[in-house]
């Protein structure tokens, strides 16, 4: 029989993040990478790994990731709620504390877009008399 394959989808800004979680030793891939070779700080290796923390799952599930878009911290947030999202079809009873961590939550901070006769999205040309 096939192994179990969990399917979320993560976002944060313009970063999309792609999550396949499977039972295994908890290596994490992302973009055919170790997690140690894609992200270098240690603060960004930490904020992916949080909601498996938060839900005592550390260890227990090999997470493969696709993230596209954005920088780096937008990224790690995306991996982050595509954990989160993974988890919870895993287990519903995962929801009270990743809710409460606000790991569910998807960030929609995005850039605001340029109007028609200002100099960007909200900055005016400069005003001259003469």
């Amino acid at each position: 029989m096939a192994e179990e394959r969990y399917y979320a989808t993560g976002k944060r800004k313009s970063a999309i993040a792609r999550v396949w979680m499977k039972l295994g030793e908890g290596n994490i891939v992302i973009n055919k990478s170790p997690i140690d070779d894609y992200l270098v700080t240690e603060i960004a290796k930490m904020i992916v790994a949080q909601p498996l923390e938060l839900t005592n799952t550390v260890g227990r599930y090999d997470i493969t990731v696709n993230v596209k878009g954005g920088g780096i911290s937008g990224q790690v947030g995306a991996i982050r709620h595509g954990i989160s999202q993974a988890l919870l079809k895993i287990s519903p009873e995962y929801r009270e504390p990743l809710k409460k961590a606000g790991f569910l939550t998807r960030d929609s901070r995005i850039k605001e877009r340029k109007k028609y006769g200002l100099r960007s999205a909200r900055a005016r040309f400069q005003y001259s008399k003469r």
